[in-house]
């Protein structure tokens, strides 16, 4: 099993796991806190739907992907994977905005479903809080799995275990155990998450070079095949060299003879997406101002 496509389904599997299951204690804590315990069983129902729902959306998509005849086979997979670079680049600068206000959105719509009465809303506030991390995480599978091709497995297994540390690390969230620094978790993931995205978005630009459906920058760049191959090459270096070479290949979409059109998508994203994540935010400062109705926090 290559450890580069196991390295790249763990970082996303733990990443968008540990989104889901922040979302998933949070409530459940605020439940607890209100004596509103009762509700338990809502908020699991609405997540076990999110989570088979999402399972059954990354189905659909491994089902459909199958030998297409040339050049289809190269459009679809280069399409899946700018979907995907596309998804996770929104996803990061999502959850970079609404990181510090998550927690207070979330118990605000608890509250909302409380006060109306309808309980069976817990079911649908989870549902719909879990169902965009599950189907945010079957699509940049379907793109990870498609780059990776020769191993998929690989990236598969390594999005079950980071999904089940992320599990784990949520019954840590619910119980109030700092366990991690989650503004410190969020930014280096992110960060290797770009260079990912960055790899899928190469890879695309690769796909469209052999089906000449991009006629410009199709010369190869540089060759160091003979230094650090990112597959078998005739005539280059086997053994270590090339296990480095396809590790990075698998989780980085890495080349030793990439296009000069791929080479300059990947150089431009990483210095574009990465200047602006890590970019200070500003402060947030909302006029405070009381709604009809409003009652004081307890």
């Amino acid at each position: 099993m290559d450890l580069g496509s196991l390295a790249s389904g763990l970082v996303t599997g733990l990443r968008e796991g540990v989104e889901a299951a922040l979302i998933v204690s949070i409530i459940l804590a605020y439940l607890a806190r209100t004596g509103n315990r009762r509700h338990f069983g809502r908020i699991w129902t609405g997540t076990i739907g999110a989570v088979l729902a999402s399972i059954g959306a990354g189905i659909v998509l491994f089902l459909t992907l199958g030998e297409l005849p040339e050049p289809y086979e190269q459009l679809f997979e280069a399409l899946a994977m700018l979907t995907a670079g596309g998804v996770v680049t929104w996803m990061l600068f999502w959850m970079r905005r609404q990181a510090g206000s998550v927690k207070g959105e979330l118990q605000s719509r608890v509250d909302r479903v409380l006060t109306d009465g309808t309980a069976n809303g817990l079911a649908v506030l989870a549902f719909t809080a879990v169902i965009r991390e599950g189907l945010e995480t079957s699509l940049f599978l379907f793109g990870l799995t498609t780059s990776a091709q020769s191993d998929a497995a690989g990236v598969l297994v390594g999005a079950v275990i980071g999904l089940s540390a992320a599990a784990l690390l949520g019954v840590g969230f619910y119980r109030g155990a700092r366990l991690i620094n989650l503004r410190v978790f969020f930014r280096w993931t992110g960060i290797a998450l770009i260079f990912i995205a960055a790899g899928l978005l190469a890879s695309a630009v690769h796909e469209l070079v052999e089906i000449d459906w991009i006629p410009v920058g199709t010369a190869v760049a540089f060759d160091i095949s003979s230094v650090l191959p990112h597959e078998a090459i005739a005539g280059a270096p086997g053994g270590l060299p090339l296990l480095i070479g396809g590790f990075l290949r698998a989780l980085f979409g890495y080349s030793s003879q990439p296009e000069v059109a791929a080479l300059a998508v990947w150089l431009v994203y990483i210095a574009l997406v990465l200047r602006l994540f890590l970019r200070p935010m500003a402060p947030h400062s909302a006029p405070v101002t009381s709604s009809p109705g409003a009652t004081p926090a307890a």
